[in-house]
């Protein structure tokens, strides 16, 4: 007697990335941080700390910040997914990406897909944040290269920018 066959536990998961819908064969239970990078190419979102402490995963999910290496893809079926390459291209970053370049906010660049995500959301519902607002949604983003100034900076001046782009200028 054979045995019968047992289905495979990578079963396609689909998803709506960055506007588009995607599929990915893979085990339900699988980190959205895996699928994105390794099933979908998209690489801003980085493995930092797989704890979900240091911020280099952070992903809008819904528009809200959410942390792709402890959330199991199948929790992210059916919701707006969008990773860094969402937000703008190189040749027209989004204005939060733009305050970032304009502010050099970056030494090594590992921290700064989560910096940039957590400032896009904040700005999502609150588009005039205070700096003790600022800090307090960045205090969970860990960078160790020391440019938290700059970073400050580049946050402050992505409110300007996207204030502007709401009123059709630049600040």
């Amino acid at each position: 007697m054979e045995s019968p066959t047992r289905p495979s536990p990578d079963s396609p998961v689909s998803l709506h990335v960055n506007g588009c819908r995607r599929e990915a064969a893979v085990a339900p239970g699988t980190a959205l941080l895996y699928v994105l990078r390794n099933d979908l190419a998209l690489n801003s979102p980085k493995y930092g700390c797989g704890l979900g402490e240091c911020g280099a995963c952070t992903v809008l999910i819904d528009g809200v910040a959410a942390r792709s290496c402890v959330i199991p893809v199948k929790a992210a079926q059916g919701r707006r997914v969008t990773t860094l390459e969402g937000l703008g291209t190189r040749q027209r970053p989004g204005p939060v990406q733009q305050a970032f370049i304009d502010c050099q906010a970056a030494q090594c660049g590992y921290c700064l897909n989560g910096m940039i995500m957590t400032v896009e959301a904040l700005l999502r519902r609150n588009p005039h944040p205070s700096d003790q607002e600022l800090r307090n949604e960045l205090q969970h983003n860990l960078c160790r290269c020391g440019t938290h100034v700059e970073i400050m900076q580049a946050a402050r001046r992505a409110a300007r920018l996207r204030a502007g782009a709401a009123q059709g200028r630049l600040p």
